[in-house]
């Protein structure tokens, strides 16, 4: 069985040994439990020592999560020849009744449409090479009594007079650079600061992954103060430029705004890849653009699909602050985005994240905090059991945990202990109910 204990020693003196202990075994009968995760449920898997008291206790304790997140990672996930991108994402969670903290309309992609719940935004740092997502830092969606009032306003129709050509007197440009950001701007560039405080440079991070939320200029704006390029996804009617050039090249001129981009023709001079897949034909084609929503120039990708049997067309444009940046690694580095989803369900499936039924604010953080922590703790320990187990996943990760809690309440019964053949035996043959993947016969008992 894993040393728990041992692995989360690397805490101290972030958070006290009574909390350290308290949280070994509510990771252990985690590991082990099926059913809801919630309370209740763990104390029933805990060994001794970890009553409900005990669970209580633990969730009422203010934890510093941001730092346990990133010593665990220092610590064990860590690769210093690998590329980490910095993504971001909201997940919403249902949740029933009225006094839950922060609980609100949100809306669900799952379902698409508003429902009540939670909802958290998480940063995660985003391994290149092992093309896997680490959830570093959590951060609860609460919307303040302004956001509460916000009604989406019903469009007037109003008469007006028709203008002459020109701009108006007195018109001043505007300093796109110059943006308002929103509350949830100010909160993710927040939660940006803080990391950079944590990590203090051990890993050089370069670029904010977000989705298309997030592609427009105040985005970028917020990305480019804290020092990051941003790689997202623009809206597919978006009105691209290209940067006019007068034919005199010793010519000044003040336009700025060429021709705009149509993405049914574009040149064949922006095209840097073609393939086809089963009858699709997909183009891919980067340029620098203007838009004329953003303060500066764009590095943009747009990826054209075309049916080869019916001539149907869609596409995608992707962008990013990188002026430098290829268009290979813009399109990777957004696919990469998507490893964050994969927290989400893995925090909701096995983790208790869609489970627990906490209502105050500290023991809601500490819930939510615990699930995507499992998710770290879980990757760590999927990589040692997959060396004598390829191929497994959390579901057989449980089973093995379960089994073994199985055999160690059994062996407690007996009046005297089996002899080590039929141990082993006995300790493969539970340790593999419920795995989807066959045990491995160089599975032994500890």
């Amino acid at each position: 069985m894993f040393d728990i204990l041992a692995l989360l020693q690397c805490l101290l003196p972030e958070i006290k040994v009574t909390t350290m202990r308290q949280l070994s075994q509510i990771i252990t009968a985690m590991l082990a439990m099926s059913g809801r995760v919630t309370m209740l449920g763990i104390s029933r898997w805990t060994l001794s020592g970890g009553s409900y008291r005990t669970v209580i206790r633990f969730f009422r304790t203010v934890i510093p999560w941001a730092t346990v997140f990133w010593v665990f990672f220092r610590r064990h996930l860590f690769c210093p020849n690998d590329v980490y991108l910095l993504a971001g994402d909201e997940v919403v969670i249902s949740k029933a009744g009225k006094k839950t903290y922060g609980l609100d309309s949100f809306f669900s992609s799952l379902i698409s449409k508003p429902i009540s719940g939670l909802s958290f935004f998480t940063l995660s740092l985003v391994s290149v090479k092992q093309r896997h997502s680490f959830p570093i830092q959590i951060e609860q969606v609460v919307k303040s009594d302004v956001e509460k009032s916000i009604v989406s306003p019903i469009p007037e129709v109003k008469t007006q007079e028709k203008r002459g050509r020109g701009r108006p007197k007195g018109s001043k440009n505007k300093n796109k650079q110059e943006v308002i950001f929103t509350s949830e701007l100010l909160r993710i560039q927040k939660m940006i600061n803080e990391l950079f405080k944590l990590i203090a440079n051990l890993i050089p991070l370069t670029y904010l992954v977000v989705d298309g939320h997030f592609g427009n200029n105040n985005a970028l704006q917020m990305a480019r103060q804290v020092k990051l390029h941003i790689i997202s996804k623009l809206r597919h009617d978006s009105a691209l430029y290209i940067p006019y050039q007068h034919p005199d090249p010793n010519h000044r001129s003040r336009r700025k705004y060429g021709e705009k981009l149509d993405w049914r023709n574009i040149s064949d001079e922006y095209l840097r890849q073609s393939s086809i897949d089963e009858d699709i034909q997909t183009d891919t084609y980067q340029a620098t653009l203007l838009h004329k929503e953003f303060a500066q120039s764009l590095n943009v990708v747009i990826l054209v699909k075309t049916n080869l049997k019916t001539n149907a067309r869609s596409h995608v444009i992707l962008f990013s602050s990188d002026l430098t940046l290829s268009y290979e690694k813009i399109i990777d580095y957004y696919k990469l985005r998507f490893q964050i989803e994969f927290n989400f369900r893995d925090a909701k499936q096995f983790w208790g994240l869609e489970d627990f039924m906490n209502r105050g604010k500290t023991v809601v953080t500490n819930a939510v905090n615990l699930s995507f922590f499992m998710v770290n703790l879980s990757h760590y320990l999927l990589a040692q059991f997959r060396e004598d187990n390829p191929g497994s996943g959390i579901v057989d990760l449980k089973a093995y945990c379960r089994g073994f809690r199985y055999v160690r309440e059994m062996l407690k019964m007996l009046p005297q202990q089996p002899e080590p053949i039929l141990l082993s035996q006995i300790f493969a043959k539970l340790t593999s109910l419920g795995r989807i993947h066959n045990a491995s016969t160089s599975v032994e008992s500890s």
